[in-house]
Formats: C-alpha cells, structure tokens, sequence
C-alpha cells in the first residue's frame, strides 16, 4: 500500500479518503497498474474546458524523457474500458507524447461520486482559470446537492471565497470569456462586478482592455459610477422635493410657482402675477 500522499488538499483528501485507500460504501481502488491509453475514454464531467496547446506540448515532452511521474485515476467500466476520473492533461500530453500504456489508480465509483471527484481533484490540482473554478463550483452546488458550506470544506475554501468565484457568473458573456482567457484579472472582475448596469459594466471593461488599466484603476472607475449612482439618486430625492414644495406654493399664492434649483441647491424662486391688483393680492399674502 503507498504512502499517504501530501499533495491532496485538505477537503479533497476527505473526499477521496486518499487515492491509494478504500472509499468506504461507495467506491474501491483495485492494485495500481499500467492501462492502454485506447481503454481510456474522456471524462464528461472534465469542468476544464480550454487546454493550452503549447503547454500540452512542453508536457509531452518531458514524458518523452522522465515518463509520468504522477498517475490519472480512471473507473473501471468493464474488463477493457476504462473512464478518466483525474489527469485530463496526462492522458493528452501522453497521447502526444506516442505512449501506448498509462500508469494508472483504478476505481469503481457511481455517477455521483465520479462527478464530485472529478471536479474537485480539477479544482485542487490543476491550473484552471477563474471562470472553469467558478462554474465547476456551480455543478458541484446544482449538481451534488452541496451546500456552499459544504462546498468550503470540501476544496478547503472559504465560504466567501467560493461565493467570490461564483459572483463571476452573473458577468456578461464577453467579461467571462475576458477572465477565461486571462486578458483580465479576476481583481478586475470584482470591481467590474461592483457596477451594477450592464451596460456601464461593458463600458468600463472597454476601457480597462484597450487601455491596460490596472485592478486599482479599474476600482476607481467603478467608484465613480457607484459615485455618480449616489448623485442621479439624490437628485431624483430633490427633484421630488422641489416638486412638492411648488405644488404647496402654487396653493398657497393662487398661482403657479416656479422653483429652479441646481447641483449646488442654488437658485430662484418665480411668482407670476397677471396684474396690478393681483400683484398686490400677492404681495398681501407676504405681508410687505
């Protein structure tokens, strides 16, 4: 029996109970052995969707020379049909590379157990962007029925931290794909997350991607919108004010009072009369 690996993170070796162990009640490991890489189908619930083709490449190099020193974990699917738990880049790098066998830890898991492990050994293993990390965290909610807490401890993350990712989700199409392909930061998509209109929110990132603006910069602008958001509201608070007092003015005088005010509050106050002698019915009411 091997050793105890440490590269496991703590809520991924709860999970998997360590990949050279027993799942109790659900899944067993049979002895470590070397599988055809033509058994071996691809794992549909794989949560990384883009591969970097040059980094396939230098991969498949280096097992040309130094062979797999870590090995995929697959689920039996019968005596010589195999299905990929962990190790998606393995197993194409190793494809490139012209091997026909694999080493490899073999399991017997059920479709649920296979989704969960599959998607949090990607997630604490592999270099997945931002956007693959957020949606493998959706499936593992919507999916495996976890609770966000759960989820935490399962990928040894804070509750706020998986809520962080997520948050990700509600960005446009073109922001998403932005944070996937890393042409931006997910620091930058927080502070685009903090603009509430779509809209300003494309505007923004418009700007922060023909400009190269820094996370700072990018805050910044986002302040101002939330800045420029506090404004229109008070404005509208005061235009609403304005309103009320020109309709209890225009009762009071008997005619129709109009109040100009600008950002500063400043302004005047208008009182038409049609004549002398309403001239002097208003000025009675002043009591001048």
């Amino acid at each position: 029996m091997a050793k105890k690996r440490q590269v496991l993170g703590r809520g991924l070796g709860a999970l998997l109970k360590d990949t050279e162990t027993v799942v109790e009640k659900h899944s067993e490991i049979s002895n470590f052995q070397e599988i055809p890489v033509s058994q071996i189908e691809t794992n549909p619930y794989q949560p990384r969707t883009h591969f970097d083709d040059d980094a396939l490449n230098e991969l498949a190099e280096s097992i040309k020379v130094q062979g797999i020193i870590q090995p995929i974990t697959v689920r039996k699917m019968s005596d010589k049909s195999f299905q990929l738990i962990s190790g998606e880049r393995r197993l194409q790098a190793s494809k490139r590379a012209g091997l026909e066998k694999i080493p490899a830890y073999i399991r017997t898991a059920n479709d649920q157990e296979m989704l969960e492990m599959g998607l949090i050994e990607n997630i604490q293993r592999e270099n997945l962007n931002a956007i693959e990390i957020a949606l493998s965290y959706q499936r593992l909610l919507s999916e495996c029925k976890l609770k966000q807490e759960e989820l935490g401890e399962r990928v040894g993350k804070k509750r706020t931290t998986v809520n962080n990712y997520l948050r990700l989700l509600k960005l446009p199409p073109s922001i998403q794909t932005s944070v996937r392909d890393k042409e931006i930061s997910m620091g930058h998509a927080k502070a685009l997350l903090s603009i509430e209109k779509i809209d300003k929110q494309l505007a923004v990132f418009e700007l922060v991607t023909k400009e190269g603006l820094s996370v700072r910069a990018t805050e910044q602008l986002a302040k101002q919108d939330e800045f420029a958001k506090k404004e229109n509201n008070t404005n509208k608070e005061s235009s609403y004010e304005i309103t009320q007092l020109q309709s209890k003015l225009s009762s009071h005088f008997g005619t129709k009072i109009n109040i100009k005010s600008d950002q500063k509050h400043k302004g005047e106050i208008k009182i038409p009369f049609i004549s002398l002698e309403d001239l002097n019915r208003i000025l009675e009411i002043l009591d001048i």
